[in-house]
């Protein structure tokens, strides 16, 4: 415990400094792996790497050429990207530079990056393409501060001749500047390493916010200094991993990773295409990868129907082997939180090994086949589901931070973690439950506060320093954290009741696997309904077989037959619920919830009140007329 404190005491004032020393312990190692598509567009990409040594060139010629755009301390440069490695040399090359990242989630329309650019006074804009360059110059306008755009992948991008002189550079101009800069200033990039302050701007994270303007949230150099060595401490990672890296960079659960992968100095493919993570976690074959629950929640359904699109029988299988997995994880859980040791009982043992033969081994080399852990924030897990793949052998340590927080704030701790909490706190975090068991929060993580909102960050932040987080929780007797709602989503009944929502709704998804998002209603009525949207690649395999073929997936749901089917697992929900929690009524939307339409945040957190407005007229319908109590 003595070498922790030390370890986190005596942390370097910035990351930049970490990157320095990481730089000259290991130049030649590998730090970054990242795919390159084929010429032709076919086949599968070509994995190339970076050692710590090369991308430090990189890093410091990037620096160097915003010194000489004319960045100074605490300038914020805004990065418009998706999670690829150039995101990460950047961000690295803007606090080499002494100046702040604003982030900006790529999905994010013209508008709301305008208000983001504006608010941050952001005096370069590094866009990824010519799609998010056409943002700015769209909204140039309003952002007199803007005084350059890098771009990182020019192709497709064409002249403007409404464009300032200069205002529109490619990544690799930048970089060929940042050269020419430092052959005339050797020293300009580590004098200003060196100047870095621990309580100066290192990063603005606008929350993505489920309603209202995002705020931009303060974190200093410190934030992720800390962060960088409380996760080496935790002793969860090691420079001998591998990480796969594919969470949006622009949201903090992301951006933590890479504090965490510096200090440590191990391997980090990077790519944030969704739709190739199943095919490149066989190629990457990563130790460990951070992801939210809605990635393992599609996972496990897209098992489940591959199950059952096999036959009676195999599914049956599937069926069997997933409750032998959930038997198994609660019992070695159960046993090492008694005993230390993770043992359980030889029949259950010998069922176990049954089920590895016959699933288990499969889903472990869907995963790359060396997954030691994977870490889940974001949302909360549905502890049936975590029980699944704990017990299939892949181990889901859940843990919880906010934006405000620096993200990283409670992490399972490894052989002992819980499924159903989001473990102990980070060495240096302090929590504290409030009377109405709000979670505090207090530590070197906790940001500044809202930019240019001293209102707002007073409404959250203690002159103590102690974080209201808006959450709701319990800690056990020996400190574990489990989250049971937001305080601001706790349904009132007009019968008094209190109802947590998102208990109820994490129970249906592990209850049933069409499910894709469900949105429980019930404030101020006599009885709770729920939205529900399916998953459509498991729903359209199951109407290939029920007389539904070649049907839409709107037609699908508004089938009898598909209302009878989810109607099945509302009632199975219900018979473990509370009579006032119980859901009465449901209806199934013509379409999945998703961050296009302004339903889910960037990080896939649902935006409660945008749903209840668009579909409003299905809440009305549900409760048109009702007396029920």
């Amino acid at each position: 415990m003595s070498d922790t404190k030390t370890l986190i005491e005596n942390r370097p004032p910035s990351v930049a400094n970490l990157f320095v020393e990481r730089v000259s312990a290991t130049p030649d190692a590998e730090a970054f792996r990242y795919p390159v598509p084929p010429a032709s567009g076919q086949g599968p990409d070509d994995w190339k790497s970076l050692s710590w040594g090369r991308t430090a060139e990189r890093v410091y010629r990037i620096a160097a050429g915003l010194i000489g755009l004319g960045v100074q301390s605490e300038d914020r440069v805004a990065l418009l990207c998706a999670t690829r490695v150039e995101w990460i040399l950047a961000d690295l090359g803007v606090m080499c530079a002494g100046g702040a990242t604003t982030t900006v989630y790529p999905s994010t329309n013209a508008e709301e990056s305008a208000y983001i650019l504006a608010d941050s006074s952001s005096k370069v804009l590094i866009a990824e393409d010519a799609t998010q360059l056409a943002k700015a110059r769209e909204r140039r306008a309003q952002l007199p501060a803007l005084s350059h755009v890098v771009v990182i992948d020019p192709t497709g991008v064409e002249e403007d001749e409404t464009d300032p002189d200069g205002w529109v550079l490619s990544l690799a101009d930048l970089e060929e500047r940042g050269a020419r800069y430092l052959e005339e200033n050797p020293e300009a990039v580590k004098e200003r390493i060196d100047a870095i302050a621990a309580d100066q701007l290192a990063t603005l994270i606008y929350t993505s916010g489920t309603t209202g303007r995002p705020k931009g949230v303060r974190l200093p150099h410190d934030n992720w200094s800390y962060m960088a060595k409380a996760i080496a401490a935790t002793g969860l990672v090691t420079k001998d991993d591998v990480q796969y890296l594919w969470l949006p960079l622009a949201h903090v659960f992301g951006k933590v990773l890479t504090s965490g992968h510096i200090e440590l100095g191990h391997v980090t493919a990077v790519d944030g295409r969704v739709d190739k993570i199943i095919e490149h976690l066989p190629v990457v074959q990563p130790t460990y990868m951070a992801a939210v629950p809605r990635i393992f929640e599609k996972v496990y359904n897209g098992v489940a129907a591959k199950a059952r699109a096999g036959g009676p029988a195999k599914y049956k299988i599937f069926q069997w082997a997933a409750e032998v997995a959930r038997e198994y994880a609660k019992a070695t859980q159960d046993n090492f939180r008694r005993t230390g040791k993770a043992s359980v009982p030889f029949a259950l043992r010998a069922k176990h090994k049954a089920a590895d033969a016959l699933v288990y081994s499969k889903l472990r080399e869907a995963f790359g086949g060396r997954l030691r852990a994977a870490v889940s924030g974001s949302a909360a897990l549905s502890p049936e589901i975590g029980y699944f793949f704990s017990g299939a052998g892949i181990h889901i340590l859940e843990g919880y931070g906010l934006t405000e927080s620096s993200a990283a704030s409670f992490v399972n701790p490894g052989e002992a973690y819980r499924t159903g909490t989001v473990g102990k706190p980070l060495p240096g975090t302090e929590v504290r439950i409030a009377d109405d068991r709000e979670i505090l929060l207090r530590g070197p993580g906790i940001m500044e506060g809202y930019h240019g909102l001293p209102e707002k960050t007073r409404e959250v932040l203690e002159p103590d320093g102690w974080l209201h987080t808006g959450d709701i929780g319990e800690l056990s007797a020996d400190g574990y954290l489990r989250i049971t709602d937001r305080k601001k989503d706790l349904i009132k009944t007009s019968a008094g009741k209190y109802i947590a929502p998102t208990e109820v709704e994490i129970q249906f998804k592990a209850i049933c696997p069409f499910v894709s998002n469900i949105v429980v209603i019930g404030a101020n009525r006599n009885f709770c309904t729920a939205l529900i949207a399916l998953d459509e690649p498991t729903l359209l395999g199951w109407a290939q077989d029920h007389g539904l073929a070649g049907k839409s997936y709107a037609e699908t749901v508004a089938a009898p037959a598909t209302v009878e089917l989810i109607q099945g697992y509302v009632n199975r929900l219900n018979e473990g619920l509370q009579r006032w929690q119980t859901v009465k009524k449901f209806r199934l939307l013509p379409r999945d919830l998703d961050v296009e339409h302004g339903d889910l945040t960037p990080s896939l957190k649902l935006k409660r009140p945008a749903v209840e407005r668009e579909f409003t007229h299905l809440i009305e319908e549900m409760y048109a007329g009702a007396r029920e109590s």
